[in-house]
């Protein structure tokens, strides 16, 4: 089965604002959705996550200006990129996840994977330290 190639514009994307594939999953969960308002119970139950976590990826996302808050007392949550611009590059990677999700999520794990190997790399004893 052939497989895409990711576009450089989305393999920047991914590297400068998609921390996690659980991230990812939440952001295309809920742009799939984008009439229905979300506590993090929902995303969680959806996603088969802790609502801890699902809370967490909630907060970040609106953070990242891909979801707004629709209700702050019961912490409800809605699909709205805060640009044109970040919801066009979201239904491009939206796209491309569907055509390659392997390759999609290997360039995620490979990004956490240098982030560990950076931390583990500061740990090293060197023969002049």
């Amino acid at each position: 089965m052939h497989r895409p190639p990711i576009p450089d514009d989305i393999i920047r994307f991914i590297l400068l604002c998609i921390p996690s594939v659980p991230y990812l999953e939440a952001m295309l969960l809920l742009r799939s959705n984008s009439n229905l308002r979300w506590d993090c119970s929902q995303v969680a139950q959806r996603l088969y996550l802790s609502e801890s976590a699902a809370q967490t990826l909630l907060s970040e996302l609106h953070a990242g200006g891909v979801l707004e808050i629709v209700d702050p007392a019961l912490a409800l949550y809605r699909y709205q990129p805060k640009s044109d611009d970040l919801r066009c590059i979201i239904d491009q990677l939206a796209d491309m996840y569907a055509k390659n999700l392997i390759g999609v999520t290997n360039l995620i794990h490979s990004k956490m994977n240098k982030k560990a190997q950076q931390f583990a790399d500061a740990f090293i004893w060197r023969k002049d330290s």
